[in-house]
């Protein structure tokens, strides 16, 4: 294996899963982080720890930011940036597309080789099968570096823009949280109205869940009345959840779907 020299910036929990992967697959791994202390568990595994940003882009072929927010990526990287100059660096710090774009603007100024990457993972299932992380920005670079981060997740290029990994992790998301909005909203409703909420959770949601999921992929049917039929549910639903008292908040997801379904039937 040709072994690399990675800085990882960052030791919360995502970043000492990275840091923990990478020196199993037997890179030579720097770390940093803002608050000391954090980084004990990777330290014993063999990573060195740097007393700033800039001694971990100095010690490493290819930097890892792995931050709170766009912002903590700004404020770390403005007074290394003389050090990250004509260097490579890859982003899995969450944002949106705009602010991977700006970075990216930003970087490319300071010559610095950029991939944005959006992890869709949780710490625990990095370096598993399950674990993919998107990336965007330049394919050669990616075709570079990919190998050295396969130990990662999976990596996915998902296109040259910069946004892209970010725009395709936060619509990701989307779909994630639109999925438990739905099962809070379910259970909050047979609850609501007296019914047994484990019972139901057991034996009718997650079975008729997984029925469906598979289907929601599925091409979708052009039959406008069948549009117009899945509209007039939506708003019994909603005149149900109304009715056991639930609050508006948590049935947002069934007015979006209304929409969406009034829209196709239009």
């Amino acid at each position: 294996m040709n072994t690399q020299r990675i800085g990882i910036l960052g030791m919360g929990s995502m970043g000492r899963a990275l840091a923990s992967t990478l020196l199993e697959a037997g890179h030579a791994v720097t770390v940093w982080n803002r608050t000391p202390g954090k980084a004990g568990d990777v330290l014993a595994l063999g990573a060195h720890e740097a007393s700033s940003p800039e001694e971990a882009i100095e010690a490493s072929d290819l930097t890892i930011a792995c931050l709170l927010d766009a912002a903590s990526v700004r404020e770390t990287l403005t007074p290394a940036m003389p050090t990250l100059t004509g260097r490579t660096l890859v982003n899995l710090t969450s944002g949106s597309p705009r602010q991977a774009r700006d970075l990216a603007g930003w970087l490319g100024k300071h010559e610095v080789r950029f991939l944005t990457g959006g992890v869709l993972a949780v710490p625990p299932a990095i370096g598993t099968d399950e674990a993919v992380i998107l990336y965007s920005g330049p394919r050669d670079l990616f075709g570079r570096v990919a190998p050295t981060l396969a130990p990662l997740a999976r990596p996915h290029w998902v296109g040259g823009d910069p946004g892209f990994a970010a725009l395709y992790d936060m619509a990701a998301l989307s779909g994630m949280y639109g999925m438990i909005a739905g099962v809070v909203h379910a259970m909050t409703l047979v609850q609501a109205d007296g019914g047994d909420v484990e019972a139901f959770q057991r034996e009718v949601l997650q079975p008729w869940m997984e029925q469906m999921l598979p289907l929601m992929f599925a091409e979708s049917d052009p039959d406008e009345s069948n549009a117009g039929m899945q509209a007039t549910a939506l708003e019994i639903m909603l005149g149900a959840s109304a009715d056991a008292g639930v609050p508006a908040e948590l049935a947002g997801h069934l007015r979006a779907a209304l929409w969406e379904m009034r829209r196709a039937a239009a």
